[in-house]
Order: C-alpha cells, then structure tokens, then sequence
C-alpha cells in the first residue's frame, strides 16, 4: 500500500463504535458522520457495532442517518443481539429468560425463540442484563435473587464502566453488573465487546476481508479488535485520551492513533524505530520520541499528534510484553 495514500484506503470496511465516535448522547461529535458517509460512498463497508443494548437496530440505524451517515438497519450490531444468539446456543427453544435491561433486550430474546420474563416467580433458566437507564433497584435486587440458583445462567451484554454523553462521563452497564455480582457472588458471561464475536459476526454481514475496528475505548474497542485478530484505530473523541493509549497494555495497544474521523482521508504518517543500547528512539513526520528507563522524552510541539504517535511507538517498543498499564513519564521538549 502506497504510504502516501489515504488511510482508509488500507481497508474495505469499518466496524465503527458509536457512544464517543460517531455521538455522544443525541449529538454528533464533530465531523464524524460527514466522515463515514464519505467512507461509504467511497464503496466501503461501515458496519455499526456497539455495546448499547437500550435501543433496538432500527433506532440506532435512524439516529445515525438523521446525524447525517445513512445506514440500514443490518449494518447495525449491537451487544444485544450477540446476547440473545449466545443464550439461544445454550439453552433449550422457548426458555425463560429474565430480562434486567431495556425492551429493545427483551425484544432480542423474543426473536431468538426465548421467552423474556420479568420476575424470579417466573422460574427462568438464566437472567440477560444489559444496559436501560431506567433501570432502578428492583429490577437488580430481581436478578440477585434469581441468580441465587447456580444453575441459572447469567449473561451481560456488556461490561462498559463508563458511557459517553452530551455533559461528559456517566456509569455504563458494567457499573450495574458489579451491583449484581456483588450481591450475587458471581461473574457473567458477556456477550458484546472486547469479545471477538461480535466483531466477526460485523465483518461477516459485508463479506469484509481487511476490516478496521473503530473505537474510543481501550477495554472495549481495541481490546476486542486484539481478540478478533483485527486492525484498530483509536479515534480520540471519547472515553480514552493519549496519555491512556501511551500507557496501555500490551492488548489494548491500537493500530492507528487518530484525532479525528477526519483523518481517515489523510495519508498515516510514517513511523520508524530504532534501538539505541538501552534506549528506544521513534520518529513520526518531525516528531521525535526516545526512551530511557521510565522517562519518554518527545521533541515536538506539545500534545502534537504526531509527538503521542512517535512516543507510543518508542514506549511499546521498549515494554512489548505489558499484561498491565504502564507507567511512563511523559516530557515535552522544544523541537528547536
């Protein structure tokens, strides 16, 4: 691939997040649905693939058009689907199913053949959570006692902490999973990212061969482009910052780093590194990085694009093999 060419160009479909990459809450984030329409009409693939299981396809497929990125309803992949094909594999044709999430969960379950239910005096055989902002107390006290029975099977369409919106970070399902597991003495399975599943499943519907996983979040996002043997593009609009991919662990390291969705039509710069004794030196564009020991010393304009490229590189280069965030210090020099 010609290195002066635009990055899309590298791949035949994106399997785009949402909360923190295309909106956050009802709003678009700047440029982005401009930018994956002309990713479309470029005769690319943009498969949605999302962790939100409140709202049905449909509605996630117009809230996506009328941002201006028009889409149809089964380019859409949420965490609630990949929810109710797992239950579906492993339990018997019209099971109940308790549902501790939104309508659009229990309409998922219903089109699988499981009969959604509301309450433990219902005997279901496993309980579905996933993500409705209505959610009170009463509905997770229901899921604690009903998981009470081992032999009931527990899935989480997610386990996002946290969830973009308009006026900043809120607690995301996983937050309401952990209030569970915590009365119930135990772990779900999940179902939607950073599982592979779902990533495959979106690659699958548009026949794409060199996918790219679009994200704003390390644990989810990229993490689940690791699992799925894919390539990532962290997009810096969301929920992780630079500073938080420098110091990412080993699996949750993104292929590309972007500012924007913007930069998908711009050539990647190049990025060389080399070994010097002990240390690690990167350059990306005019941006230099060298490592020594703990400290990452970068030589460009502060909090330049191309600077955080540069240090990542030289950072993951020197500590390859991280299972855990790192903890590098950061220092900005004058370029001069």
């Amino acid at each position: 691939m010609d290195e002066g060419a635009p990055l899309i160009e590298r791949f035949d479909a994106l399997l785009c997040d949402l909360d923190g990459v295309v909106y956050a809450g009802p709003h678009a984030i700047d440029g982005a649905p401009e930018a994956l329409d002309e990713v479309r009409r470029s005769g690319r693939a943009v498969v949605y693939v999302t962790n939100n299981a409140s709202r049905p396809p449909s509605a996630v497929a117009e809230h996506i058009s009328a941002l201006g990125a028009p889409t149809r309803v089964e380019h859409v992949v949420s965490s609630a689907q990949a929810a109710a094909t797992l239950l579906a594999q492993r339990l018997r044709p019209a099971a109940r199913v308790l549902v501790t999430g939104s309508s659009a969960l229990a309409d998922e379950i219903r089109g699988v053949g499981l009969v959604p239910v509301d309450s433990q005096t219902d005997d279901p055989v496993a309980v579905v959570q996933g993500f409705d902002p209505h959610l009170g107390w009463e509905q997770l006290a229901e899921a604690a006692f009903t998981l009470a029975d081992e032999s009931v099977l527990w899935c989480a369409t997610n386990t996002d902490r946290t969830i973009p919106k308009e006026r900043g970070i809120a607690p995301g399902n996983g937050t309401l999973v952990a209030a569970v597991a915590a009365a119930a003495g135990r772990e779900p399975l999940v179902a939607g990212k950073p599982e592979a599943p779902i990533f495959q499943e979106a690659a699958d519907r548009v026949g794409s061969t060199r996918p790219a996983v679009v994200g704003d979040r390390l644990d989810t996002d990229i993490l689940g482009a690791h699992n799925a043997r894919m390539r990532s593009i962290e997009v810096l609009t969301g929920v992780d910052s630079a500073a938080t991919v420098l110091a990412a662990c080993s699996a949750q390291r993104p292929t590309f780093l972007l500012g924007s969705l913007r930069e998908l039509f711009e050539p990647y710069p190049r990025i060389t590194v080399e070994h010097r004794g002990p240390g690690v030196r990167a350059t990306c564009g005019d941006a230099v990085a060298d490592v020594e020991g703990d400290l990452v010393s970068v030589a460009a304009e502060k909090d330049h694009l191309d600077g955080w490229r540069a240090a990542c590189a030289a950072w993951w280069n020197a500590h390859p093999d991280a299972e855990q965030p790192t903890e590098p210090q950061l220092r900005w020099k004058d370029p001069s």
